[in-house]
């Protein structure tokens, strides 16, 4: 079907019990003839076995040692095809034919190193979850290269490895993702563009996977992305700040609730930013904070007590 051989990696960690379509998404994918590699956190609902029965291959590793960057890395450098997609359990497939305008840029041009789908939100999901998708995945394509970061500033590096695809000659060239905790394919990004590749956002390539995180969730989830962006003041001195991105979602988001006219969440919403930004901060500024306290703030607790924290 391609000439490129493609691999597709998807971790996992209790995928039956937590995703409801992680199984139809497999069998769509393995039907349509892609070779699937399921990195399976030692689940305790089956999901390895459930894996291996519809066809994809398996590989189980202990639960604790378990990172997005260090993981992902070390499952792709074992392979030896030409393109790697990696898709997160909770993604649906509305078709398998994603994949194929997924890679379409990366096989068009080897200019573009990395593509990634266009994510819309699951049906009756509300305004907190759904304005994110809509924010962050434009209904048309762009490709973007290092000479637009005047133009889109952080957002010339964005990626979601939920439903990414990169070519692997040029993962090696940049040694690979960085084992981190988060935003390993932000950084992944930063490192292609600088070497003059590109990136390509593929509208056609659509997915579903959306979330409402709740106040105390929105806050460990942005400690832990603030820790990591300051562990390379380097490239944040490069690509600028987030904190302009951050201010004009929220101005976004404002104005479409005043256009549909729900006043009474402006308030919610409000007080949400302010949590997200506020623990973005923390997480920026807590290298000082005793590992303990880091541990209580963090959406990953796991991670201040495993082999990749130091």
């Amino acid at each position: 079907m391609y000439q490129e051989k493609i691999q597709i990696i998807i971790p996992t960690l209790d995928a039956i019990d937590n995703t409801r379509h992680f199984l139809e998404n497999l069998e769509k994918i393995i039907s349509s003839g892609f070779d699937v590699l399921v990195v399976d956190s030692s689940s305790s609902d089956g999901t390895a076995s459930e894996a291996k029965r519809v066809g994809a291959e398996v590989l189980v590793i202990p639960r604790a040692d378990f990172n997005h960057g260090a993981t992902r890395e070390s499952v792709r450098k074992k392979n030896s095809k030409d393109i790697v997609i990696f898709l997160t359990q909770d993604v649906v497939i509305i078709s398998s034919s994603f994949i194929e305008f997924l890679v379409k840029p990366l096989i068009e041009s080897k200019e573009i190193a990395v593509s990634y789908a266009r994510q819309i939100p699951h049906e009756n999901a509300d305004i907190f979850e759904a304005f994110p998708r809509v924010f962050n995945y434009p209904e048309k394509s762009e490709i973007r290269s290092l000479a637009d970061v005047d133009k889109y500033g952080i957002y010339t590096f964005f990626c979601s490895n939920s439903c990414s695809a990169y070519r692997n000659e040029q993962l090696d060239e940049i040694g690979g993702f960085d084992p981190l905790m988060n935003s390993e394919e932000y950084f992944a990004v930063v490192k292609l563009l600088n070497k003059g590749y590109k990136i390509a956002y593929v509208a056609e390539a659509v997915v579903k996977h959306s979330h409402r995180y709740s106040l105390s969730e929105g806050f460990k989830r942005y400690f832990d992305i603030g820790y990591v962006r300051a562990l390379f003041p380097e490239v944040n001195q490069k690509v600028g700040r987030a904190e302009p991105r951050g201010w004009m979602y929220a101005k976004k988001l404002m104005a479409e609730l005043v256009k549909r006219k729900q006043f009474h969440l402006i308030p919610f919403a409000t007080l949400q930013f302010a949590t997200m930004w506020f623990g973005f901060r923390t997480g920026y500024y807590s290298h000082w904070l005793p590992t303990e306290v880091k541990k209580r703030l963090s959406a990953q607790p796991e991670f201040w007590t495993s082999k990749y924290f130091s």
